[in-house]
C-alpha cells in the first residue's frame, strides 16, 4: 500500500469520528488518548475481542496507525508463504525517529563497549502468536500498540524517549488468519461456552501451524521457513534486551509466565539471564495482582532447546520470556475457572506487555550491562574450552552443505574454508568454525553433542545437533589441530554451476549423491524423460559413477535431442546438479546398455492425511516435496482414499497418526497388484496388526511391581519419554533405499519408544541401530538397551507391491537433510528393491 492510499484511509477513519470502546478495562488505569490516532474499532468496524481479527485487517490497523502517528514506523520484513506480510512496527519518539540508525548501531556496540551505556535505550521485542490459534496475543498487539501510539503523559513520554520498542503483531500470519476464519464463521450471537461446540473444536489440520503445517515455534534456530528467517534477521539486526513471546495453553489453566522449571534450563545461557527473568516477573505479578487476575510461575515449561522463541533470545545476550494464557479457544468458554472471555485473555497479555515495559525502564542499565558482559566474555569462555572449533565436510553434497552454510550465517556465524586438505577433509568442500567469536553459545549449542542432564523431563527435544541432522562428517578441533589448519574467510557469492555441459548424442548421466538430486529427476520424468537406475559402479571417460546415478538416454525420447539438452541446462542450473553429458557407453565396469540399468517410473504420490493422522508430519512430507523437490503429489483423506480408485497412484505415504477407518482390503488389493507403501511411525504399526506387512514390534512389558512414591510416578513416566534425541545408525550402502550415502553410519532422529524387531528375512533390514546407538539427547538406561542392536526400517514385498517402514521420522521439522535421502530414495528406488 503507498502513501497516497495510506492517506485516503486516513482520511476515512478520521471522518468516522471517535469510537466508544471502553479502554479502561484494558489497560486498568486512567489514560488520556490522542483523538488524532485512529482507535482499533474505528479501523476494524469492532471492538477489540468482539470478533477475531483477520491478518489483513491487523495489516490494515498496523499501516494506519504508522500513518498517523510520529511514533511509530512500520515495515514489511518479508512474506509467508501465502504472501501475507510479516510486520514489524518500530515505536520510539519522535527524535529517536529521526537518529534511528545511529541509535540501533550504538546499541550493537554495547556488545563490546561499556561506553556510555547509561544513556543508551533498551531495545525490547514484542512478540505475539506463533501458534495461529493461540490468538488472543495477536489481538492485544492492537490495543498495546495503540496505547504506545496514543497515550498521553509524563510516564509514556520517558518510556518512548528511553525505549526502542519493536512490535510483531504476527509471527504466524497464515495460522491466524486460519484460525480467524474459522472461529469466527462458528460464532453465534449468543455466545456459546460448550467446549463441544464447533466453534472451540478446528477442523484438522487446524490453526497452531503455517501453511505447511509446522510448528514455527522450533523454527528459530533451524531457520526453514520464511517467517522465521524474517524474524531472525531482525532480531540480529537490532540485538534486543528482551524478546516476548505469547501464547495460550489448556483453557483450564490461568496465566503463565516465566522463570520455567529451573532444572530444565539450558546450561548454556547464563544464569544472569534468569536472575533478570525472575526480576521482571515481580513485575507481571504486581500488574496481574493490580488486575485480579490470576497466575503461576516456575512450575511448567522448560528453558532448554534453542528453536523455541523464548529460548533463542537467551543464548544471544537477550531475555527470552514466554507468556501462557489459558485459552478461551473462540469467544467465551465454559472453564473450571468459570467462563473465560477472549476478552479477558486478550487483557492479560495486553498487561503483561505493558509491565514488560516498565521492567525494561527500570531495568534498563542492568539489562545493557548484561548484553555487554554476555558478548564481551564470549572470547574468554572459547580460549578456555578445549574445544576450539568445529570442522565439517559436504563429501560432495554442495547442496547440502550450503544449506546448513546458509543457517550458520543468518546466525552471524563465520564460517571459514580450507585452503588446503586436513586428513580425510578436502579443501574443495571443507569448512571451519571457529568458537572463539561472539556467538560463542550458540555455536556450542549448535555442534555440541550432550548426553548427560540435570533432569530427564523435556518439553521439547532433547537434542537438535544440526551437523548430524544435515547428516555432514564433522569433528570437534583442539588447539594443537586448530594450528595445522590453513582457511581463509568464506567470500558468499551467487550460486552458480561451472560445469561446461556437452550436447550429447548419445545420454547424459546425473550423479546421486546430492542433495538436489531428486528434484532433477523429478523434473525429467515431468518431462515425460525415460531415466535408468544405476545398480552397478562404473567408470567412464575417467569419472566414477558409484550406484544410484541416474542414466538418461537421448534416443527414443518423446524429447528431440535439442529439447533435452535445454532441459538438462535448465534442470542444472534450477537445482545446482552437474549433469555429465557423453558420447559413449563404452564404460568401464558395466556397459550403459546393462541390463542392471532398471528403468525408473515416476511416482504418483498420494499423501495420507485427515483427523487421527500427525498434521506436523504431513507438513514435513509435503514442504519436502513440493518446496524442495518440485514434485506433484495429492494430500488426500482417509474417507476420501477409501472410496477412490486407487490406480491413478503408485506411491501412498502414511504418517504417524491413527487409521483404524482406513479400508484394509482396499489398500491390501492395491499394494499387491503393485504399489508401494511408505510408512513412518505408528503407521507402520497399523500396517503390521493388518498384516498388510511382517515387521514385528517389540512389546512393551510391565515396569515394575515394586512400590514407588505417588509424588514421583509423572516423573519416573516421563523419564521413559523418548522425547527427542539422535541416535547412530548402521546401513547396508549396497541396498538403493541408501544410494548416494557415502558413510555406513547413519544418524537419526527418534521421538517414540516404537521398537521394530529384527527380520528373520537377512535382506529385509537394510538399517540397524547400532550397540550403542546413543549420539546426543536423552534416553533411559532401560530404553537404550532396548533399542540396541534393532531396526530402523524394514522392507516387505506385497506381491507385486513393496511396504518400506521407517520406525522413525525421516523428515523431522524440515532440517534433517541427512535422513530426507533415504527416504527419497524409498520413493524413487522403492519398486526396485528385492528381499530375495
Amino acid at each position: 500500500m503507498n502513501k497516497h492510499s495510506l492517506l485516503i484511509l486516513f482520511l476515512v477513519w478520521s471522518l468516522v469520528g471517535q469510537a466508544q470502546q471502553d479502554f479502561n478495562y484494558f489497560y486498568n488505569q486512567e489514560v488520556q488518548f490522542d483523538d488524532k490516532i485512529p482507535t482499533p474499532e474505528e479501523i476494524l468496524g469492532f471492538e477489540v475481542g468482539e470478533w477475531h481479527v483477520s491478518h489483513d485487517k491487523l495489516v490494515e490497523y498496523m499501516k494506519a496507525l504508522a500513518l498517523a502517528s510520529d511514533r511509530v514506523s512500520l515495515e514489511v520484513a518479508g512474506y509467508s508463504y501465502e504472501h501475507r506480510p510479516i510486520l514489524l512496527l518500530t515505536i520510539t519518539n519522535p527524535e529517536n525517529h529521526s537518529n534511528i540508525e545511529n541509535i540501533r548501531r550504538e546499541h550493537l556496540a554495547v556488545k563490546t563497549s561499556k561506553d556510555d551505556i547509561a544513556n543508551k535505550p533498551v531495545v525490547v521485542w514484542l512478540g505475539h502468536s506463533i501458534h495461529g490459534n493461540e490468538a488472543s496475543g495477536s489481538n492485544a498487539s492492537l490495543l498495546v500498540a495503540y496505547y504506545l501510539a496514543a497515550a498521553q503523559g509524563e510516564d509514556i513520554e520517558k518510556m518512548l524517549a528511553n525505549s526502542i520498542i519493536l512490535l510483531d503483531p504476527s509471527y504466524n500470519p497464515d495460522g491466524l488468519n486460519r484460525f480467524a476464519s474459522w472461529v469466527n464463521s462458528h460464532k453465534s450471537k449468543n455466545l456459546d461456552s460448550n467446549s463441544l461446540s464447533l466453534e472451540h473444536n478446528e477442523a484438522w489440520p487446524r490453526a497452531r501451524t503455517n501453511h505447511y503445517w509446522f510448528d514455527l515455534n522450533r523454527d528459530w534456530l533451524p531457520v526453514q521457513h520464511p517467517e522465521s528467517q524474517a524474524r531472525v534477521k531482525n532480531f540480529y539486526k537490532w540485538q534486543p534486551n528482551i524478546l516476548t513471546d505469547q501464547h495460550e495453553m489448556g483453557s483450564n489453566s490461568t496465566y503463565f509466565f516465566q522463570p520455567g522449571i529451573p532444572s530444565r534450563n539450558n546450561p548454556l545461557t547464563p544464569e544472569k539471564a534468569f536472575d533478570l527473568t525472575r526480576k521482571i516477573a515481580k513485575y507481571h505479578a504486581k500488574a496481574m495482582d493490580a488486575m485480579g487476575s490470576q497466575y503461576y510461575s516456575e512450575e511448567s515449561f522448560d528453558d532448554y532447546y534453542p528453536g523455541k522463541g523464548s529460548t533463542f533470545p537467551d543464548l544471544n545476550g537477550s531475555v527470552g520470556i514466554l507468556f501462557e494464557q489459558g485459552s478461551s479457544r473462540g469467544h467465551l468458554r465454559g472453564t473450571q475457572n468459570g467462563d473465560l472471555s477472549f476478552k479477558f485473555a486478550i487483557r492479560n497479555h495486553v498487561t503483561t506487555s505493558l509491565s514488560t515495559l516498565e521492567a525494561a525502564q527500570e531495568l534498563r542499565g542492568e539489562l545493557l550491562a548484561y548484553q555487554n558482559e554476555f558478548f564481551s566474555k564470549a572470547i574468554g569462555l572459547a580460549s578456555n574450552d578445549a574445544i576450539k572449533g568445529y570442522l565439517f565436510t559436504s563429501n560432495g553434497d554442495m547442496n547440502k552443505s550450503n544449506a546448513f552454510l546458509d543457517v550458520l550465517i543468518q546466525h552471524r556465524i563465520a564460517p571459514e574454508k580450507l585452503t588446503s586438505n586436513y586428513k580425510q577433509f578436502s579443501k574443495e568442500e571443507s569448512y571451519l568454525v571457529k568458537l572463539s567469536n561472539e556467538q560463542y553459545r550458540l555455536t556450542k549449542a549448535i555442534f555440541e553433542k550432550r548426553i548427560s542432564f540435570k533432569d530427564s523431563l523435556f518439553y521439547d527435544v532433547s537434542a537438535w545437533t544440526l551437523p548430524l541432522a544435515f547428516g555432514l562428517e564433522y569433528q570437534e578441533i583442539t588447539a594443537k589441530e586448530l594450528a595445522k589448519l590453513r582457511t581463509e574467510p568464506l567470500k558468499i557469492t551467487e550460486r552458480s554451476i561451472t560445469n561446461d555441459l556437452k550436447n550429447s548424442n548419445y545420454g547424459y548421466l546425473l550423479k546421486w549423491n546430492d542433495y538436489m538430486a531428486p528434484a532433477a529427476l523429478s523434473q525429467l520424468q515431468t518431462a515425460g524423460l525415460r531415466t535408468k537406475l544405476t545398480t552397478h559402479a562404473f567408470q567412464l571417460n575417467g569419472v566414477d559413477y558409484v550406484k544410484g546415478s541416474i542414466f538418461i538416454p537421448v534416443q527414443n525420447q518423446s524429447l528431440s535431442k535439442k529439447e533435452i539438452f535445454e532441459l538438462m541446462k535448465d534442470v542444472e542450473s534450477r537445482y545446482f546438479v552437474p549433469v555429465e553429458g557423453i558420447n559413449s557407453g563404452d564404460a568401464n565396469g558395466v556397459k550403459l546398455g546393462s541390463p542392471s540399468f532398471k528403468n525408473l517410473n515416476s511416482a504418483k504420490i498420494a499423501v495420507i492425511g485427515g483427523n487421527g493422522v500427525s498434521s506436523y508430519e504431513v507438513g514435513e512430507v509435503w514442504h519436502l516435496l513440493d518446496q524442495r523437490m518440485d514434485m506433484p503429489m495429492s494430500l488426500v483423506a482417509i474417507d476420501q482414499l477409501n472410496s477412490t480408485n486407487l490406480s491413478q497412484f503408485n506411491t501412498i505415504i502414511m504418517v504417524n497418526g491413527n487409521y483404524s477407518k482406513l479400508k484394509v482390503e482396499h489398500l491390501h488389493n492395491w499394494v499387491k497388484s503393485g504399489g508401494l507403501i511408505i510408512a513412518t511411525k505408528s503407521a507402520g504399526k497399523w500396517l503390521s496388526k493388518n498384516k498388510i506387512s511382517t515387521v514385528k514390534y517389540m512389546k512393551a512389558k510391565p515396569d515394575s511391581t515394586q512400590q514407588r512414591p505417588y509424588e514421583l510416578m509423572s516423573r519416573y513416566r516421563g523419564a521413559q519419554v523418548i522425547g527427542g534425541a539422535i541416535f547412530e545408525t548402521k546401513a547396508d550402502l549396497s541396498n538403493p533405499l541408501f544410494y548416494g550415502y557415502s558413510s555406513t553410519s547413519i544418524p537419526v532422529f527418534r521421538n517414540s519408544t516404537l521398537m521394530m524387531e529384527r527380520s528373520k528375512n537377512a535382506y529385509a533390514n537394510p538399517l540397524m541401530y547400532t550397540k550403542s546407538p546413543l549420539l546426543s539427547g536423552y534416553i533411559s538406561s532401560k530404553n537404550i538397551k532396548k533399542l540396541a542392536n534393532t531396526s530402523a526400517v524394514q522392507i516387505d514385498k506385497v506381491g507385486a507391491g513393496t511396504v518400506i517402514t521407517f520406525t522413525d521420522n525421516p523428515n523431522f521439522r524440515a532440517f534433517w537433510y541427512g535422513t530426507n535421502r533415504m527416504f527419497l530414495n524409498a520413493i524413487f528406488f522403492g519398486r526396485e528393491i528385492r528381499t530375495k
